[in-house]
């Protein structure tokens, strides 16, 4: 295998789609060696297959607002890789969803499954439809048209869609109301992330920040460090980093800053258990606005207006937002103020100079599509806990999450670990997770 040649053919059939493309570049310069290893992956084309998804569904969704106009969005969804199971991974609902965005999301979708140990293939799907400022009878109405164009090509072992940026507990709740009506069937495995009244998993909503610190966790041993009284700066303030500042707060961390789309919020003394609760009531106001903590807290919350959580002081950053969030100046600014460990909690957060310049100056890196596994997992055990008709406690939950993202752990350590011992957390995720997919895409035949 030729990376270089197979990304030049790639970038001629989806010219423009960055995302995507930036994706399979990092997988593929990762993997090459090892893939050049076995000949029976060349033989078949597995690379050549795997970076194409095996189907797409464009639909159009119209709806009405308030005012009673009509609305029309576009909807999505990718089914990726179903070499390991049935197709899984998250609808997102942003402005900026485009199909290259969700390209690129269900083919880390598919390594991150992988290394989940749980047998799901990847997928990912979502709508241009902007939840900002929208009513709650606007976003239901949106979410009831766009399953009406869903519901037939999902199934509980078939494509199973979760939450992702934009959809939370209240859009999958309306999401699943309107699939149950369509099908007329009360099958709560088509969706993850349910309400705990109606099959959703303890723990769900704080999973993908919960793995997420628990992996930084296993890092920081692994490297001969403790998390309890470390500084930790992160983005966003949805339910990723609401799950994210929980668990940071509960391992002894100090969450010293939160951002938006409209600035950075500082948080001297640390974020508090009131603030946490907080986050949950800015996320679900639609105003993605953090100057909001800072209003609700005066003097312990200090809003800067246009700044990024990176130009906080910290010892280890969080990015918990949106893909290539973080730059290579912000990789500089993080070094410069102190930071010796950045993990990826949302898809490809970082721009790929900026996870060049944390590889050549020390600063301890892990990948999203390890770091924040949880998610998925948890979701995953949601499938587990609906296929049994059971309900898990929160321990057995919480001991199932911990167990998986050890054995991510363990597995990018085995693949990642270099000649001179230093662990590369990147190679080490992409190769575990290839290595799984292509074994099975292999013994499945050329299909």
């Amino acid at each position: 295998m030729k990376t270089a040649e197979i990304m030049a053919n790639l970038a001629a059939k989806h010219p423009g789609e960055n995302e995507y493309l930036q994706a399979v570049q990092e997988v593929l310069e990762s993997i090459e060696e090892v893939y050049n290893q076995h000949p029976e992956f060349e033989k078949a084309k597995i690379v050549e297959r795997m970076v194409e998804p095996d189907r797409i569904f464009t639909f159009r969704v119209t709806w009405v607002d308030d005012k009673g106009e009509v609305q029309t969005n576009l909807g999505y969804r990718i089914q990726f890789n179903s070499a390991i199971g049935p197709y899984k991974g998250g609808l997102r609902f942003h402005k900026a969803v485009v199909p290259s965005m969700l390209k690129f999301l269900g083919f880390e979708q598919t390594f991150k499954n992988a290394l989940t140990t749980l047998p799901m293939g990847g997928a990912k799907g979502g709508s241009d439809f902007d939840p900002v400022g929208k009513s709650n009878d606007e976003i239901m109405r949106f979410c009831q048209a766009f399953m009406q164009e869903l519901w037939q090509c999902i199934g509980p072992d078939q494509d199973i869609p979760a939450g992702d940026v934009g959809v939370g507990g209240r859009e999958i709740g309306f999401l699943y109301g309107m699939y149950k009506k369509l099908a007329r069937e009360y099958n709560t495995g088509v969706l993850t992330g349910k309400g705990a009244t109606w099959g959703g998993s303890i723990l769900r909503p704080e999973a993908t920040g919960f793995g997420a610190l628990y992996f930084t966790q296993h890092l920081l041993q692994t490297a001969g460090k403790d998390i309890v009284g470390k500084k930790v700066a992160l983005s966003g303030f949805g339910n990723v980093a609401w799950g994210a500042a929980t668990k940071a707060k509960e391992l002894g961390a100090k969450v010293v800053a939160i951002s938006g789309p409209d600035g950075v919020c500082e948080i001297p003394d640390g974020i508090t258990d009131e603030m946490i609760d907080y986050m949950l009531d800015m996320r679900a106001s639609n105003r993605n606005k953090v100057e909001d903590m800072a209003t609700k807290f005066p003097g312990k919350a200090i809003f800067t207006p246009g700044k990024k959580a990176w130009s906080i002081p910290c010892d280890i950053a969080l990015p918990c937002a949106f893909q290539n969030e973080l730059s290579e100046d912000d990789a500089k600014e993080l070094q410069a103020n102190g930071c010796w460990c950045c993990c990826e909690v949302s898809n490809m957060g970082c721009q790929p100079g900026a996870i060049h310049y944390f590889q050549n100056n020390g600063i301890l890196f892990a990948p999203g599509k390890a770091v924040n596994a949880g998610g998925v997992a948890t979701s995953g055990l949601e499938m587990t806990q609906n296929a049994s008709h059971i309900s898990w406690s929160a321990k057995e939950v919480d001991d199932k999450l911990h167990f998986i993202m050890q054995s991510i752990h363990e597995q990018c350590v085995k693949y990642g670990t270099q000649p001179d011992g230093h662990i590369d957390y990147v190679k080490g995720a992409n190769i575990a997770g290839f290595m799984k997919v292509a074994t099975a895409m292999l013994e499945q035949g050329i299909i």
